[in-house]
């Protein structure tokens, strides 16, 4: 039974293997931002813009917070990728152990850091006064439940490395539609308000912990569980660190750049504020439905690489790219075709939805760049090089997006062939990120070419000495 939910990655098709593989975690995605969404519109009808727009605004510190553990579970996937792509019971087995007692751990450091510092972050993103104490209250909430949510991702990229993606789409669905009846029962019934939310979306991350924890107990194979067998192996969590760790810490960079644009949209008011937080809930359905190719291609490639099927590898990348390209500019455009009825979802304020176009408009049409970029990185994951992608995503995509606040987004009259344009607005500060994501994706390709280079070398070499 356990290996009906498994994906033999090393055979067959590519491209419908990855489908097998990503359409259970881009519906596992999507499910996971509806019932997100689903608080922010019970907030935005049933407590205010005020309301909805204070939760919005912390998705960026969130992320910021979370990103450095959530990328140690990059490297979970990959090492246990590669024992299970080289059928070694010993080496998942301790890959598995330990990466679930690493979560635990990691989760509680990050309650306690998001608990303490959080309402001071805010404070430094310039929140307005109105939505600083609903925003503090939501966070410090949100974080206790952190080692739940540290767990499940753990213990999810352990699934994903042996192709089941299926089973982490039904703990989701279970713990969403928890979390959706508990914000209305909080919300509207209870009147808690983004308390009221907050407390609801970490009982539902519990939910999810523990089924995914009773699903490892109970598997008999090479991914089980024993809460006896817990400890932290030396060589794994070296392992697990020199993937994850540059993951991680792009993460949180990555999330610094944010709060830094989410600094410069909040000196635009309350309004902008709001409308940039929809569009952001919008738009990511879109990243995480793209986010699917780039789980992909790290499980496909960490397979490959355990089981020495090299020759396959540039299939993966085509097909990764092929399919998150064409996922992105579907769903980009349509998004954005569709904005105005949308956006109304999260809100009845006519300015609150035209502010939220402005960035959908720059955003949604050209998400497809962010998805290239991605693919490359998880490619380059796969095949066990995570600082270099780290250290490109750094320059290329941060650098450049703190270089644009500090100088383009300051000029007030900036001549082009249309005319004078100024770019201190909010259409200013949304136009760094499709320009950002098209160079790094460039410099991204070159340095896979020069990786996969230096692996196809290695690889004649371990077989002119074999």
């Amino acid at each position: 039974m356990a290996k009906s939910y498994e994906i033999d990655m090393c055979s067959g098709s590519v491209l419908k293997k990855m489908l097998m593989f990503s359409l259970p975690l881009m519906a596992s995605g999507v499910l996971q931002l509806l019932f997100n969404a689903a608080d922010v519109i019970v907030l935005g009808r049933f407590a205010g813009d005020n309301s909805m727009g204070a939760v919005g605004s912390t998705s960026s510190l969130i992320n910021l917070l979370t990103n450095l553990f959530v990328g140690l579970a990059v490297g979970v996937n990959v090492i246990a990728a590669r024992a299970h792509g080289a059928n070694s019971k010993r080496d998942m087995e301790e890959a598995v152990h330990t990466s679930m007692l690493l979560s635990a751990i990691c989760g509680v450091i990050l309650a306690v850091a998001g608990f303490i510092f959080a309402p001071e972050i805010l404070k430094l993103m310039n929140a307005t006064e109105s939505q600083l104490p609903l925003a503090s209250m939501y966070l410090r909430i949100y974080f206790l439940g952190t080692p739940a949510l540290m767990i499940y991702n753990f213990g999810s990229a352990v699934l994903r490395a042996v192709g089941d993606t299926k089973r982490p789409l039904y703990f989701l669905t279970a713990a969403g539609v928890l979390n959706v009846i508990l914000n209305l029962i909080f919300v509207i019934l209870l009147k808690m308000d983004v308390a009221g939310v907050a407390l609801a979306t970490v009982i539902s991350q519990c939910g999810s912990a523990f089924l995914t924890v009773l699903c490892l107990i109970k598997e008999q194979g090479e991914i089980h569980l024993n809460l006896k067998n817990l400890r932290v192996i030396k060589r794994v969590l070296i392992g697990i660190i020199k993937v994850g760790l540059p993951a991680g810490v792009q993460g949180c960079i990555f999330s610094m750049s944010n709060v830094l644009i989410q600094s410069s949209v909040n000196i635009f008011g309350d309004t902008v504020i709001d409308g940039n937080s929809a569009a952001q809930s919008i738009e990511g359905f879109i990243y995480m439905a793209m986010n699917t190719f780039y789980q992909a291609a790290i499980s496909f490639t960490g397979q490959h690489v355990g089981a020495r099927r090299y020759d396959r590898i540039p299939r993966i990348l085509f097909c990764a790219l092929g399919c998150v390209v064409t996922t992105g500019l579907v769903l980009g455009w349509s998004a954005y075709f569709f904005g105005h009825q949308l956006l109304s979802i999260y809100s009845g304020s006519t300015e609150v939805i035209e502010a939220g176009m402005n960035r959908m408009m720059i955003i949604c049409t050209t998400y497809f760049f962010c998805g290239m970029m991605d693919v490359m990185v998880g490619m380059m994951r796969g095949l066990g090089y995570s600082t270099v992608p780290m250290i490109v995503s750094l320059i290329g995509a941060c650098g450049l997006r703190i270089l644009w606040l500090a100088t383009i987004f300051q000029i007030e009259a900036f001549p082009s062939p249309f005319g004078v344009i100024n770019l201190h607005t909010p259409f200013g500060i949304y136009l760094s990120y499709p320009i950002s994501w098209a160079i790094t994706f460039m410099v991204h390709l070159i340095c896979y070419c020069v990786i996969w280079g230096k692996v196809k070398r290695k690889q004649k070499l371990s077989e002119a000495k074999g």
